[in-house]
């Protein structure tokens, strides 16, 4: 893949502004809110039944993050996900912590199934869960033994691409190494920073991120993935660049999401480390 394609992609995002309609989780909700709008998209949250439909009508895309579950906010992802099928707008669904109860998993397979999902972004467990060959998780958090590394780099691609055939979704499966696939191709994503992980909502702000890349570049899905994974992890990057020493991670999510801000073409092309598998 070209890296000239992240910057198309970002450039995409910059000069369309899609807004993106997320159903997502009270924890990050406001952070997700944030990073669309530092990479150049724009959020509406509803998660009301009677309201979501209406919402999805006049948004490009939708996000549907099952972090904090309850009655409202599944009934409003089943209204939004049919709304969003039936219009073919880009569904991302972040499965988080599916597996780690039956609620979650039985939720995010129903999603899958039922409408039109263009990508999942979730860790390994959260993928194996939803193809049926789930590791224990650790609530929300990936299982060590499901992390992707450079020994089984090569298996997992092999199972994100069947994932993706099987779904016919993008996968994006993150963590310290990224991997983003569709039946034919998988990428490998190595950018981010450890304490990435030391803050709630990297991976619920990437999914929203992702969204906006998947509305503004529709004939070139993977690789509007692609440039959102890789652009995260770079932002990480940037962030950790800032830190000094009486900063903590709450100054580093503050500084993650102006890297966001400040993210440009250039640099995206220039730090991007992606390599196909």
């Amino acid at each position: 893949m070209k890296k000239t394609a992240l910057s198309t992609a970002l450039a995409n995002v910059r000069t369309s502004t899609p807004l993106v309609h997320c159903i997502t989780n009270y924890v990050t909700v406001n952070d997700c809110a944030n990073a669309l709008l530092a990479c150049g998209g724009s959020p509406i949250m509803s998660d009301e039944p009677k309201d979501v439909a209406d919402i999805q009508t006049i948004c490009g895309g939708l996000v549907l993050n099952i972090g904090t579950l309850n009655e409202q906010t599944i009934a409003g992802m089943h209204v939004a996900g049919k709304r969003a099928t039936e219009l073919g707008h880009p569904i991302v669904l972040d499965p988080v912590g599916a597996g780690a109860s039956a609620l979650r998993t039985q939720t995010a397979s129903e999603l899958l199934d039922n409408y039109g999902v263009a990508v999942i972004r979730g860790n390994m467990s959260e993928m194996k869960a939803l193809a049926g060959a789930a590791a224990t998780t650790r609530g929300v958090d990936v299982n060590p033994d499901d992390a992707v590394t450079d020994e089984n780099l090569a298996e997992s691609a092999a199972f994100a691409k069947a994932l993706a055939a099987k779904t016919g979704a993008i996968v994006a499966i993150t963590g310290a190494i990224d991997l983003v696939a569709d039946p034919e191709r998988a990428v490998a994503i190595r950018n981010g920073s450890p304490i990435m992980g030391k803050i709630t909502g990297t991976g619920c702000m990437l999914s929203c991120v992702t969204a906006a890349y998947a509305v503004a570049n529709p004939n070139a899905q993977l690789e509007a993935v692609v440039a959102a994974v890789a652009g995260s992890g770079v932002a990480g990057e940037m962030a950790l660049a800032r830190m000094q020493p009486v900063d903590g991670n709450a100054s580093f999510r503050t500084y993650l999401i102006d890297a966001l801000y400040n993210m440009n073409g250039e640099a995206l092309e220039a730090v991007a480390r992606i390599e196909e598998v």
